[in-house]
């Protein structure tokens, strides 16, 4: 259990420090975004790169910190019925989706974006846009990455549910 323990805490860490170092991201995005509207309408010029840089930014915002969002329970779900389950039956979900839905998932998107990614490096992708950025193969390279580290965090939160921290159960709340 103290190795369990152990990687649950590593994993959680990565994922905290993904998610801050994706956060300076978010602002780097909205002064972009902010700068190229200003040129558009104000100067009447543009970019396609900068154009392009910012849904790079956007894409590795949600694909690095999808972990981080997860790490936080800030990810979405459909709380019609979880809501009002007890803390008991909450984990019971969350850890029938997570080995049921979440990690195959992730695996999944692993799998069929290698090879994806790969062919990507190998031509060195650019932008097909006159003037767009050169190396997008970078940003492809973020696909399996960021799923990787949300399979890290989904076992993190399903080794959670037999780890005891600060005397309470992980992964699902109270049992109220």
């Amino acid at each position: 259990m103290k190795r369990l323990h152990a990687c649950i805490r590593f994993i959680d860490a990565l994922n905290e420090k993904a998610g801050r170092a994706v956060s300076w991201l978010t602002l780097a995005m909205v002064l972009l975004t902010a700068g190229e509207a200003v040129a558009r309408y104000a100067f009447n010029t543009g970019s396609v790169a900068l154009q392009e840089l910012e849904w790079h930014f956007f894409a590795l915002i949600f694909l690095l910190g999808a972990g981080y969002t997860f790490l936080h329970d800030g990810h979405v779900r459909v709380d019609i019925f979880y809501a009002r389950l007890s803390g008991r039956w909450k984990r019971r979900i969350d850890l029938i989706g997570g080995i049921a839905f979440l990690l195959p998932t992730c695996v999944l998107v692993i799998w069929t974006s290698i090879h994806f990614v790969a062919a990507s490096w190998r031509v060195l992708e650019g932008s097909g846009d006159p003037g767009g950025l050169p190396a997008r193969y970078i940003l492809k390279a973020a696909i399996p990455i960021g799923f990787f580290l949300l399979a890290l965090q989904g076992f993190s939160r399903i080794g959670g549910f037999f780890v005891r921290r600060d005397g309470a159960k992980r992964g699902g709340g109270g049992d109220a």
